[in-house]
């Protein structure tokens, strides 16, 4: 209702980046599967869909097909068809949006082809998806040649939303959380575009409803739904001589964290979601949080706590320097390697450039290492229990084939998410990525 209010729209097409799973019966016969999923095949959700102001540009096939590289494609295609008529873009995820841009600088001519001759690409292999987008696929060179101008016209693809879709109004998905790192990318392809981060919400349940949607993901904050479950909050600053007892909404306080417990309708009983808020204020009279980070400990080794906020933070200190360079950090994971005696940080860059700043990288490695603030690290390295943290350089796609492993194991892209830290019994992941190195860099900054 709030992004309505404040950015409305007319009649058009949303262009959605969205990915349907495979669901399954549980034994007692009932169908199961990612929430995404769920909600994607629900009936309701499809009428609510095509009465809306803005349906999806793709047809069911290509949200559901069983290929996320195909469905992928046929999206852009789709979104290209229909540009004139596009209002909004959206995906579940930040991420979804930029990998699918990513993709477009890469296979943006063979689309341009596709719509010149009104034949689709050989690539799209898929019985089903390849019948219901010819349908939409009509020859139209006059629409190839401004596509074709429009990317050839373009500095380093900057504002390439906006140029191809010249009636957007907002991109809109989930952008907090481990959702910030791909920001300046999102920010670089939407040009003066503004970014709408989606409600708070997870599997288990809603939480909150984003009711300043004009405020940039970094401080956006969620108005907590009081009557969509019952909801305590755990503090994290307590004595620990005695175990923290949980607040109700109207006992938290400004300024100080939480982790959010939620009784639902569903069955859950003082479910700890694991998420880690501070509350910014009230709305009205419920509480208004600001999402941290999840709470689980990113990178331990002796008596070091670092999260996934404290690893984006360090990598972002680390991407300034390598912007100097006019290079950028494509994604990054972390991992700690137990293999010596002397235990030690390992992050994993993708960079979108040549690996030939030895110079540069060695001090984005010190960086990194310098960056992390936790005491207990800091301490760690300056006495030798913890060794020098190692930057290693990933060839380019690495991140693309560790999505394709978890689509291949089930996983709905819809809902991936980068895994931050990679612990030592994911072996295939730290598989791929060792197998993807291409340099190494040991911090000197200690």
């Amino acid at each position: 209702m709030c992004t309505c209010r404040e950015f409305p729209i007319g009649n058009g097409k949303c262009l959605q980046f969205i990915y349907g799973s495979k669901q399954f019966k549980t034994k007692g016969g009932l169908a199961a599967g990612t929430a995404t999923t769920n909600v994607y095949r629900n009936p309701l959700f499809k009428k609510t869909m095509k009465a809306m102001q803005t349906p999806c540009c793709s047809p069911d096939e290509v949200i559901f097909g069983s290929d996320f590289h195909q469905s992928l494609y046929c999206h852009l295609l789709c979104g290209l068809i229909f540009r004139e008529e596009v209002q909004v873009i959206s995906s579940t995820f930040a991420h979804g949006i930029v990998h699918a841009f990513r993709t477009f600088e890469l296979v943006w001519e063979e689309l341009c082809a596709d719509i010149r001759e009104g034949v689709l690409s050989s690539r799209i292999s898929f019985p089903s998806i390849r019948s219901a987008v010819s349908r939409l696929l009509k020859p139209n060179p006059e629409l190839a040649d401004v596509i074709y101008s429009k990317c050839q016209g373009l500095s380093n693809w900057y504002g390439l939303i906006p140029e191809l879709f010249p009636n957007t109004r907002y991109i809109y998905g989930i952008m907090t959380g481990s959702m910030e790192p791909y920001l300046k990318k999102l920010r670089h392809y939407a040009g003066e575009l503004p970014l709408l981060s989606a409600d708070y919400g997870s599997s288990e349940g809603w939480i909150g409803a984003n009711v300043n949607p004009k405020l940039p993901p970094e401080l956006v904050t969620y108005a907590v739904l009081p009557d969509i479950g019952y909801f305590e909050f755990m503090p994290l600053k307590h004595d620990y001589l005695e175990e923290a007892k949980p607040v109700g909404l109207t006992e938290v306080k400004v300024g100080e964290e939480y982790e959010v417990v939620v009784t639902s309708f569903a069955g859950l009983y003082r479910y700890r979601l694991g998420d880690v808020v501070k509350v910014k204020g009230f709305y009205n009279s419920t509480p208004e949080l600001q999402f941290i980070c999840r709470r689980n400990l990113l990178l331990s080794i002796n008596i070091d706590k670092n999260t996934e906020k404290d690893l984006q933070l360090s990598v972002e200190a680390a991407g300034k320097i390598l912007a100097g360079e006019k290079l950028e950090v494509v994604d990054f994971t972390s991992s700690v390697d137990t293999s010596n005696d002397l235990a030690h940080y390992v992050i994993y860059w993708e960079i979108n450039g040549e690996t030939s700043h030895d110079e540069v990288l060695q001090e984005c490695c010190n960086c990194l290492d310098k960056s992390f603030n936790d005491a207990g690290y800091m301490s760690s390295r300056k006495v030798n229990t913890i060794g020098a943290l190692e930057l290693r350089i990933l060839k380019k796609g690495t991140f693309h084939k560790i999505l394709d492993h978890y689509v291949q194991m089930g996983a709905a892209v819809s809902q991936f998410k980068t895994p931050r830290c990679v612990p030592h019994s994911n072996s295939r992941v730290l598989e791929i990525l060792c197998n993807n190195v291409v340099k190494s860099y040991f911090s000197t900054a200690y």
